[in-house]
């Protein structure tokens, strides 16, 4: 991984972070996109590294925070602080989108799910272990 793509990828999810605090306190996420827009912003961030690909990745990992929050609602008795849970999940998010391929023939949304819930799995196990409680 180059040192741009680190630091793309650790400010987006700071962004990502900072906007998902915003609609949980306002209680108002952005909707998610439309099946069309979805594509479309997918096919632009498979250009490569440019600005569009940028910004379509950005409006991607806003449109899907809702996911996030929706799946940290199942981790709620783990013991982990719900702004850790948040933060775990983003990454999830970001990794979902940085990773997701359109031809293997699954929705962008359940495979982001599936990614989301396996970092916070991983997450909890690891400081289980990593405290003794496993």
């Amino acid at each position: 991984m180059t040192f741009e793509l680190f630091l793309a990828t650790a400010l987006t999810f700071l962004q990502g972070f900072i906007l998902l605090g915003g609609y949980i306190n306002n209680n108002a996420f952005p909707r998610p996109l439309s099946e069309e827009d979805e594509t479309t912003y997918l096919r632009h961030m498979s250009k490569g590294a440019s600005e569009d690909a940028t910004e379509a990745r950005n409006i991607l990992i806003e449109h899907n925070l809702r996911l996030v929050a929706h799946i940290i609602k199942k981790f709620d008795g783990v013991g982990e602080d719900t702004d850790d849970l948040i933060s775990i999940g983003t990454i999830g998010l970001i990794k979902a989108i940085n990773t997701y391929k359109t031809d293997k023939g699954t929705k962008l949304a359940t495979y982001a799910a599936r990614c989301i819930e396996n970092e916070i799995l991983m997450t909890v196990s690891v400081g289980k272990h990593w405290y003794g409680q496993g």
